[in-house]
């Protein structure tokens, strides 16, 4: 959980920021987020007075960013005129203005660099995060009704390859397109009950909407509930105009679905020798 954001600056943005810490602080301290601001003054850096494991630091001087990342912290690179020509190889996030930082922006960074899932959003009933390894049992647990791969792809018959898929995904879509499918919780007890999200499909140019709910708990709303929060945040979050959803003629449950969610059919499509009719919804 992130508790402290550092900034450890050159003497030149040291005092920058120094005189507007005011800004800073104002963003970070409702959420019970210390700013410390330190000037980088090279050499050794250490401090008692936080623990980096809880701390997201900017920093704008190459050899420290580097030192460091090679202790494993969590660092972003504040770009500025002064530092234009030094090579910041290894860092994978950077800023040029931190006074235009909502504290979403730091808790977000903070969370992909530690590994920690974001929290997409909420409705009445469920909460909607980035999916974990840990949630890989869970998936085989609803996949394991025949039910649910009826009109699906299954998951990987091997749980470690499934696994090793799981990390990919979190790496390479989560962190590139900042979306894709997530995890499907009940609030009341934080039982995962299924999938949703929105994907990128090789070969279309609109995101495409997906979701599962397990079995159990289908017939009770949370499919609507769930896809209606996606299309929403697509919208309001992600500035997307269109959203797309491919479904086979037989899922009756699913096209039923889209129908009441706004979307119109559009036209049928051939994946993978399969048969699917392609609906499009305007946001």
């Amino acid at each position: 959980m992130l508790k402290c954001v550092l900034f450890l600056l050159s003497e030149y943005y040291y005092g920058i920021v120094e005189e507007r810490a005011g800004e800073i602080y104002a963003k970070l301290n409702p959420h019970k987020v210390k700013m410390v601001l330190e000037k980088d003054l090279g050499g050794f850096f250490e401090t008692d007075e936080i623990n980096l494991e809880d701390t997201l630091i900017i920093a704008d001087g190459s050899e420290r960013i580097q030192s460091l990342l090679d202790k494993g912290k969590y660092v972003v690179i504040l770009y500025h005129e002064k530092n234009r020509g030094q090579y910041f190889p290894m860092a994978r996030y950077g800023v040029e203005d931190v006074f235009m930082l909502e504290y979403r922006s730091y808790e977000e960074a903070y969370k992909r660099l530690a590994g920690l899932p974001w929290n997409i959003f909420e409705t009445d009933r469920l909460k909607v995060r980035e999916s974990t390894v840990e949630d890989v049992d869970e998936f085989y647990r609803i996949y394991r009704d025949p039910s649910i791969t009826l009109y699906m792809e299954d998951l990987y018959k091997d749980r470690e390859a499934e696994r090793a898929y799981m990390r990919a995904y979190i790496d390479q879509i989560y962190g590139f397109y900042g979306y894709g499918l997530w995890t499907v919780l009940l609030k009341e007890t934080g039982q995962v009950i299924g999938r949703a999200g929105l994907s990128v499909r090789e070969g279309y140019e609109l995101p495409e909407l997906g979701f599962v709910i397990e079995a159990a708990c289908q017939h009770r709303g949370y499919g609507f509930e769930v896809c209606s929060g996606v299309l929403d945040y697509a919208e309001k979050e992600l500035a997307f105009e269109q959203v797309q959803a491919l479904v086979k003629e037989k899922n009756i449950n699913s096209l039923q679905l889209l129908n009441k969610l706004g979307f119109a059919y559009n036209h049928n499509v051939m994946v993978k020798d399969h048969e699917y009719k392609m609906y499009i919804k305007n946001l």
